[in-house]
């Protein structure tokens, strides 16, 4: 075989980018075609590629356009024609403000999920962007927007770069349709409906899928509107209390945000957690992990990163103030089976460019594996947004004797010779300020510190101070401290080599220079490695960022300390290295 048929014939491997891969797979139109922000990556890890292979497995033609171009006469929007039922849109794995500027609202040099690095790839706000062209260009076609950007600004939110309130993004985008969270399900159903029906009636939309009405649907739950918000900070607040809340329900509630002109924004509910046979169905899809061929002899970060992680299971109820999983992928644990997880292992290993170090086994939190409540009727009323904060439920089963089942059977593969957690892991489900929390778990940390960490140990307390902790729904720092006296006895026992490497987060809303000052006088932190720090950045739908804007905690309203100026922000952060 030539060399250009060598190239043709692993192009048809991946999903089409062009005109010419679309007709060498005997396609005249594709049934879907997906914009996205981000390079096209076939891994599991993307979300674009996820959804993309399972509207494949439904038996639909879809084509992905990375990064087009919306500067020059938008011949990328034009190039593949127009799709049988919509225009996907999504901005990628980040949301895209997120992805082009720092905490300081300085413009990033750099994009890691764009070919070399290179920064400019995609526009700011890139799924209104993308969705305003293509309606403009094709005014009659669906379009539905997803992935992250679209999901955590869903409803009426805080956004940081233009310091403002910002209504609801698909009446912002035009887009006709919104699906959050983990779109598999939603976007098959939404694609079946738009399939089968000329007409679509509202009442037959499916879960997690939202929509602009005339009118307020029968048994909603109504939210405060973008005016109401702007003038009152408290109905901000009230606002997103009941969001968090109905994304935290194993069923939520249909929710509406009034809109301008008599529109109203719809919400349906979301799914319920997926089962293990459908997860490992998701990662049973023919991906290739590959980069696309089109970037050949490029270099891509966010790919070189994951190439060789492998994905557990997905959720977290962890339930930090500042984080956007469970607001995204929701709080209850969908796990892979053993056997699924080892599949996939086994597919790596058989490559030849694998050097037997797998680099992360894990997911948003790594030991959360397997995880749930012990009686799940308890779970299907629960109302409580995180599982371990303040305290842990008496209702958690957190035993991790089947997490490290699952790292002996992968320490088995052929080729594998270390499977390491890069993940981050929640020490509190293991220990508390007394030591180890029932069987199992000293077991784990031993396992995890000795056999599992590739040198450096990366954890979060985030922060030493107790009235910070407390606005994060992070546990007190007594606990790092308990963890690191046994992760130091373990590494004293076994002779490895293995250092602590914490995350820290400053100017959360709070903490005051005074905290920073503690903080970086602690003597736990003395001879520490202290790379992993952040600025806080406030994001969309977090407690965290109604607490920025606000100045108020979303719990009890009473006014707390917010450092906005950027130099002070700049402040505190330079404790971390004093």
């Amino acid at each position: 075989m030539n060399a250009a048929a060598s190239k043709g014939s692993e192009q048809l491997d991946f999903l089409p980018t062009s005109i010419k891969e679309m007709k060498a797979l005997g396609w005249e139109q594709a049934d879907i075609i997906i914009f996205t922000g981000d390079a096209y990556i076939d891994h599991p890890a993307f979300g674009t590629a996820v959804i993309a292979r399972v509207l494949q497995a439904a038996g639909y033609r879809v084509a992905v356009v990375p990064q087009p171009n919306w500067r020059d006469d938008l011949r990328d929007f034009k190039k593949l024609g127009v799709p049988r039922l919509f225009f996907g849109v999504n901005s990628g794995a980040m949301d895209s403000m997120v992805n082009h500027y720092t905490a300081a609202k300085r413009l990033r040099s750099n994009d890691a999920y764009t070919p070399d690095d290179r920064a400019g790839a995609r526009p700011d706000y890139a799924v209104t962007v993308y969705s305003k062209i293509l309606k403009s260009l094709y005014p009659s076609i669906p379009v539905v927007i997803g992935g992250i950007e679209a999901s955590l600004r869903r409803f009426t939110h805080y956004d940081y770069w233009k310091d403002e309130l910002m209504g609801p993004i698909l009446a912002t985008s035009g887009a006709d349709y919104l699906v959050y969270g983990m779109g598999e399900r939603p976007m098959v159903a939404l694609a079946r409906l738009l399939e089968n029906s000329s007409f679509i009636e509202e009442s037959s939309l499916p879960p997690q899928v939202g929509w602009i009405s005339s009118q307020i649907p029968q048994d909603a739950l109504v939210l405060k509107s973008l005016q109401q918000c702007k003038a009152s900070k408290k109905a901000f607040i009230e606002s997103f209390n009941t969001i968090e809340l109905q994304a935290n329900k194993m069923q939520g509630q249909l929710m509406v945000e009034p809109l301008e002109g008599g529109k109203f924004m719809c919400l349906n509910p979301q799914y319920p957690p997926m089962t293990q046979e459908e997860v490992d169905a998701v990662y049973s899809l023919p991906f290739t992990r590959l980069p696309h061929p089109r970037y050949r002899g490029k270099f891509i970060s966010a790919y070189e990163m994951i190439k060789d992680s492998v994905t557990t299971h997905r959720g977290c109820f962890g339930g930090c103030s500042f984080c956007t999983i469970a607001a995204h992928q929701g709080k209850f644990i969908q796990s892979r089976s053993h056997e699924n997880i080892v599949a996939e292992i086994e597919r790596i290993a058989g490559r030849d460019d694998f050097k037997g170090n797998l680099s992360d086994v894990g997911a948003p939190t790594a030991n959360m594996y397997s995880m749930g409540g012990k009686d799940q009727t308890i779970c299907a009323k629960c109302i409580r947004k995180s599982c371990l904060f303040p305290n842990m439920c008496a209702n958690l089963n957190h035993s991790h004797w089947n997490l490290l089942s699952l790292y002996k059977k992968i320490a088995q593969v052929k080729g594998v010779r270390h499977a390491y957690i890069g993940s981050g892991i929640r020490y509190d489900l293991f220990m508390d300020e007394k030591g180890f929390l029932g069987s199992g778990s000293k077991e784990y940390m031993t396992a995890l510190v000795a056999e599992h960490t590739s040198g450096r140990l990366k954890i979060a307390p985030e922060h030493t101070q107790s009235n910070v902790l407390a606005l994060m729904n992070k546990p007190s720092f007594s606990l790092f401290e308990r963890f690191q006296v046994e992760f130091n006895k373990i590494v004293r026992e076994s002779g490895i080599h293995c250092s602590i490497v914490p995350y820290f987060i400053s100017s959360h809303p709070g903490c005051t220079m005074k905290d920073m000052e503690a903080l970086s006088c602690n003597s736990a932190l003395k001879g520490v490695y202290m790379d992993q720090v952040q600025d806080f950045t406030p994001t969309p739908m977090t407690k965290s960022s109604v607490m920025y804007y606000t100045g108020l905690d979303v719990k009890s309203l009473r006014p707390i300390y917010v450092e906005r100026n950027i130099e002070r922000k700049r402040g505190q952060k330079s404790y971390f290295f004093k």
